[in-house]
């Protein structure tokens, strides 16, 4: 048995009877467990962020790229809004036990659906060491023991905050080895990972298209996806100048790395003489490429736009998740126009329309089979924390299991809770 496959099936085992034990705990344990937590990343901030250094050097010695590096940086303030996601989650109430749509059949049986955990959950992820908490938070509270493998780039970090993690959860009467993080990197632990169906119940996979696809390909558990995030602002012929200004400035530059930052504008061809030189100057000013096409283009250079950040757009640069300061820029005749480039480039991620437009508003929504569709609002809110579900295990594509930010309850099941009084089932 290799070093890796050893450590796997400890840790595997370890978490599937802490899963069994955690089923059984209660709210205001797995409460007290996550209070803890959220005091322990500021009391041990200096041995984390310490662990991070080393984590952000290695990575720019290694190469990694300007969002890659600030994903996986961490600071003062970042483990402050990290422990206030913790106790957000400890807040929420607990879905575990809820009974569901309990009712009473003709031979007298009570029947209904009782909410519990789904056992073990597994994520694979690179980048974020935020990512360690989050899991580990959601997982906790809703009674699941979680399997942590974070890449290579920020291990120290992954293992300077795990510690600090399952020191507070035993502190607090919770089963410790409900975390567990996979320590050795070896990318051939991911292989071997995603055949443990008999102790993982659940894999999901945050990263780059090469690693979600890997897991999609390999995995004999089901997953739960978050694919690539290419997300729009369209700008209605209705839109409001100033929102339009302030919301794709927003979308774009508050965090360039993240998977709901906007990758394109689409503008309608009547707003776009009024509305898209301020929105470009807007962009350029903080730094943003903007890459036009023909018609968008033509307006920008007619204006006292500096040129170095304003380029001519390929047909590569639609349908591309930047994750850095560049944009796209696309000028359309109609709603419907902007429909048809989102149908045909989108990622079922989010977008957005800015109207004052009612009836475009609404078919918007209709019409755009996205996770997260805005009206009037940045995608960067397309956040677990943001739409109040404490944190999120990850931003869903799919259409099964879960959509969108996926919180407490999309990472439980239920079973069915029948009571009798003797009945039995005639032939």
């Amino acid at each position: 048995m290799t070093t890796t496959t050893s450590e796997l099936k400890t840790k595997g085992a370890a978490a599937k009877q802490a899963a069994r034990q955690l089923a059984r705990v209660s709210t205001e344990v797995k409460n007290q467990a996550l209070l803890n937590i959220a005091e322990a990343l500021i009391e041990r901030s200096s041995d984390i962020l310490s662990a991070n250094e080393h984590d952000v050097k290695a990575g720019r010695e290694a190469g990694l790229s300007d969002a890659v590096v600030d994903r996986l940086t961490l600071s003062a303030e970042k483990l402050e809004a990290i422990a206030a996601d913790v106790r957000q989650v400890a807040a929420l109430p607990d879905p575990v036990g809820e009974m569901i749509d309990m009712r009473t059949l003709p031979n007298g049986l009570k029947v209904g659906r009782r909410r519990v955990p789904l056992g073990v959950i597994a994520a694979i992820y690179e980048s974020r060491p935020n990512v360690t908490v989050d899991i580990s938070s959601l997982c906790l509270k809703s009674g699941n023991a979680s399997i942590l493998r974070g890449g290579k780039e920020t291990i120290m970090s992954n293992r300077a905050i795990a510690q600090v993690l399952r020191e507070a959860i035993a502190s607090s009467g919770a089963p410790v080895d409900s975390l567990q993080l996979i320590e050795n990197t070896d990318r051939a632990l991911i292989g071997e990972l995603l055949k443990m169906d008999d102790v993982i119940d659940l894999v999901v996979p945050r990263g780059g298209a090469a690693l979600i696809n890997f897991v999609k390909e390999n995995a004999t558990m089901p997953t739960l996806i978050g694919g690539t995030g290419v997300c729009h602002t369209y700008v209605d012929r209705a839109a409001d100048p100033d929102k339009a200004v302030a919301i794709t400035h927003n979308a774009k530059t508050r965090r360039f790395s993240i998977c709901n930052a906007l990758d394109t504008v689409i503008i309608h061809r009547e707003a776009a003489p009024s509305i898209l030189p301020d929105i470009a100057r807007a962009l350029t000013e903080s730094g943003v490429e903007i890459r036009c096409d023909e018609r968008a283009l033509e307006i920008v250079q007619g204006t006292d736009i500096p040129g170095a950040n304003v380029v001519a757009a390929g047909e590569d640069d639609f349908g591309t998740e930047f994750l850095a300061l560049v944009a796209s820029v696309k000028v359309v005749d109609s709603l419907d126009d902007a429909l048809d480039h989102i149908y045909r480039y989108g990622t079922g991620h989010s977008d957005a329309i800015i109207t004052e437009d009612y009836s475009a508003a609404m078919r918007f929504l209709d019409e755009v089979d996205s996770a997260v569709c805005y009206v009037n609002a940045s995608t960067q809110f397309t956040d677990g924390a943001q739409f109040g579900l404490g944190a999120e295990i990850i931003d869903s594509t799919q259409k099964t299991i879960a959509r969108g930010p996926v919180g407490l309850r999309e990472i439980t099941t239920y079973k069915w809770i029948v009571f009798g009084s003797g009945q039995t089932r005639p032939k």
